[in-house]
């Protein structure tokens, strides 16, 4: 969980978990001191660090966190659980992976790493591989193009700080989209069918195809939130106002689909650019 990230969350409807879940997570939402909104990140953030801090780190929650975002239209809950302990595995895993064993000693101790390894496969070989589903997605330091493919520029929700958010919380400046999940779908499908006809299969395309497949695990009248998260933190607010790439992915893709192939790349790039300048960051003093 780290400050400079972005989130790509589903959140289902009550309805579409299993009659123990939907029982928990009702009571949930009717709970006065579970964390609201305005200060979940923070939350979550504070307690990874913590257990990484820790003598010894903990890479993993000991059980799953009983938090979850809430969402609620009209007379419909809507829940996308943390799943702290799940993310904190799947992250684990691709950390251990792409780090030299010698250097991942510095950061865990190789009992510890192995501890943990041998829990979360334990954990798959329980449930399989439909206990691996996450409600949410994590990128640090850029939003993946894909991810703005799902949305439309009219569902952009811009916050400042002292504002209030969509559902009336006086909170911290915040940029984000919320779709249905027929729409996120239906633009999924649309922009490979694009890509595929006018491009063919380039890394673009898998990286839609993945979330497109991702978005088809959950509940067809699931909502799909976009929340540029602690990225903000990077952005000016002239920049956060400026900032359309959902839009411009829109109209590039559209502009693939009559044969504009100067107004594509011009709206692509506009996106790519802005993002390589804020990726950059990671490595800046």
């Amino acid at each position: 969980m780290l400050p400079y990230a972005a989130y790509l969350r589903v959140y289902e409807p009550l309805t579409a978990f299993a009659p123990p879940e939907r029982s928990s997570w009702a009571a949930y939402a009717e709970a006065t001191d579970r964390p609201r909104r305005a200060g979940a990140l923070h939350a979550e953030h504070g307690e990874a660090v913590r257990r990484l801090l820790g003598v010894p780190p903990t890479p993993a929650p000991a059980q799953e966190s009983p938090n979850a975002y809430l969402r609620r239209i009209e007379d419909t809950l809507y829940v996308c659980p943390w799943q702290s302990r799940l993310r904190s595995w799947l992250a684990f895993s691709r950390f251990r992976g792409a780090t030299p064993a010698r250097l991942m000693e510095r950061f865990v101790p190789i009992s510890i790493a192995e501890q943990t390894a041998d829990d979360f496969d334990r954990f798959k070989r329980r449930g399989g591989s439909a206990a691996l589903r996450t409600h949410i997605r994590t990128s640090t330091w850029h939003v993946p193009t894909s991810w703005f493919v799902p949305f439309d520029g009219n569902e952009r929700w811009l916050v400042l700080d002292g504002e209030r958010d969509p559902e009336g919380t006086t909170t911290t400046r915040n940029l984000i989209y919320v779709t249905s999940m027929a729409h996120a779908r239906r633009r999924s499908a649309r922009a490979l069918q694009v890509i595929r006809r006018q491009i063919g299969e380039v890394a673009v395309t898998a990286e839609v195809e993945e979330v497109a497949r991702w978005l088809e695990e959950f509940h067809p009248h699931s909502l799909v939130e976009l929340d540029y998260g602690g990225i903000v933190h990077l952005m000016e607010d002239e920049k956060l106002q400026a900032d359309q790439s959902v839009a411009e992915i829109a109209a590039a893709l559209t502009g693939l689909e009559n044969g504009e192939e100067e107004l594509a790349f011009a709206m692509y790039q506009r996106v790519i650019l802005r993002w390589r300048s804020i990726q950059l960051l990671e490595s800046a003093n």
